[in-house]
């Protein structure tokens, strides 16, 4: 697509012989990407209250900016002026933008949808704005991210037959759209398959997406508000529909349990605002699942978060420590939970290739996934 293929490339290393599960690595401009992997969500250009420095220690492979607010603030033209998003942020390994589809979705009282694309209002100033297809390309490529995302139009939870027919039909159309205004090789663009939670029109799109022979592949229009069996009954109905030797990503998903369950369907990248959310919320993970560093258990514990973890917060602090800065509402408490998230879905990301690769994630999966709930 576009000479995508000079700079993009993608192998299929292992398929685990029990479930299906895949390895593989994507190579991109900055860098290879080695899947299944997480991918850290910086909104604003950094990953909340996590410095490069600790991205660099966590692993992370490739991080995620987005357009819509990216933007709003502080202006794609600007950014385009520092050389880019990689220049802007002084981040040297991959970066991948979403369109901003998802966040004007998310604006239901402030927007208005129509062929062109979305009008919508700033909710912090109130100013009136538009994004269409050729518009969401003109960001991105100024944002200068290695993977962008098609402009979609995602459906609700619920919503009824027609409307969700009428989004993928105008997501179809403006994945036409994002491709005659695509003009750099050097970004790979990823269509996007719609259709909400109706089977004959997620196989529609499918083989709508299918027909572009894009560098990957994204499933969206899941995790948003319906019952976790219903999310995972249409990851495994739609991945095996996407081509199997290209990557494939589940927008907006990010728990350990919730990666297990979409490697185990195929799935080979996600990303997720949420471990980071948690972390400023008192929320850290661990090897065997959530805890809460508020809890009063923890006063006096001089035990790091996880002691398996080899992130700077657990090399460093103990959880009486921590549980001390979150208390006092200390920001430095939420960045060191904050860098111990990251660093866990990363490395957890990694230790489950390393399984598939040896044919192991059965075992792996059902040795871990009911402690991480």
């Amino acid at each position: 697509m576009l000479g995508e293929k000079e700079y993009f490339s993608y192998e299929l290393e292992h398929v685990d012989a029990k479930t299906g599960a895949r390895a593989g690595i994507l190579h991109t401009p900055h860098g290879d990407i080695k899947t299944p992997i997480f991918m850290p969500v910086g909104t604003n250009s950094t990953v909340k209250l996590v410095t490069n420095h600790h991205l660099y220690e966590s692993g992370a492979q490739i991080i995620l900016g987005n357009s819509y607010h990216l933007h709003l603030r502080a202006g794609s033209e600007l950014i385009k002026q520092f050389g880019g998003i990689h220049g802007w942020m002084n981040w040297d390994k991959p970066v991948l933008t979403d369109s901003g589809g998802f966040q004007v979705f998310s604006l239901a009282h402030l927007r208005k949808i129509s062929e062109d694309g979305v009008e919508f209002r700033d909710p912090k100033d109130g100013k009136k704005h538009f994004i269409s297809p050729e518009v969401s390309m003109e960001i991105q490529q100024n944002i200068g991210a290695d993977i962008i995302m098609a402009f979609d139009q995602c459906s609700p939870y619920p919503c009824d037959y027609d409307f969700a027919k009428a989004a993928m039909e105008r997501t179809h159309r403006w994945l036409e759209r994002c491709i005659k205004a695509k003009t750099n090789p050097r970004q790979a663009l990823f269509p996007i398959c719609q259709g909400a939670f109706f089977e004959d029109l997620r196989r529609e799109s499918a083989a709508f997406v299918s027909e572009f022979d894009a560098t990957g592949y994204a499933i969206g229009g899941l995790s948003v508000g319906e019952p976790k069996d219903m999310m995972n009954h249409f990851v495994e109905f739609t991945a095996p529909l996407l081509p199997e030797n290209k990557p494939r990503y589940l927008m907006g998903v990010g728990t350990p349990e919730d990666l297990l369950d979409g490697i185990k369907r195929g799935v080979d990248m996600f990303d997720c605002v949420l471990p980071t959310r948690n972390a400023r919320h008192g929320s850290f993970f661990t090897w065997d699942g959530k805890k809460q560093i508020k809890n009063a258990q923890y006063q006096t514990d001089s035990s790091p978060l996880d002691t398996n973890c080899h992130c700077y917060t657990c090399q460093n602090h103990s959880k009486a420590y921590l549980r001390h800065l979150y208390k006092c509402s200390e920001g430095t408490g939420q960045s060191l939970l904050s860098i111990h998230n990251i660093t866990f879905l990363v490395q957890f990301s990694q230790l489950v290739r390393q399984a598939i690769l040896e044919d192991r994630f059965d075992e792996f999966y059902n040795e871990h996934y009911n402690k991480m709930i």
